[in-house]
């Protein structure tokens, strides 16, 4: 079973990194390939809606927020993964 790629639990889900709603929008099509538009990570379902939650702006979530990295830095989505990763480990 794969692991959440944020706060490793179990995961259910896959988080387009750039929202399939972008993918037919110019400015995404311009500065992103095919495969980096499909590209996903695994997380579990409460990652994933944290992550919808926090960032509901889905050109935002798209433009800023489109590798592990800058998402695990927006300040919100760092401190609710600061308290998830805690539960996982109790």
């Amino acid at each position: 079973m794969p692991q959440c790629e944020l706060c490793g639990a179990a995961a259910f889900n896959e988080h387009h990194l750039i929202p399939r709603h972008c993918h037919r929008k110019a400015w995404f099509k311009s500065r992103f390939s095919k495969a980096q538009m499909q590209h996903t990570i695994d997380v579990c379902k409460m990652c994933h809606k944290m992550i919808h939650q926090l960032i509901p702006d889905e050109k935002e979530l798209g433009r800023n927020f489109h590798t592990v990295e800058t998402l695990t830095e927006h300040p919100e989505v760092k401190n609710y993964l600061e308290w998830k990763r805690k539960r996982v480990r109790a």
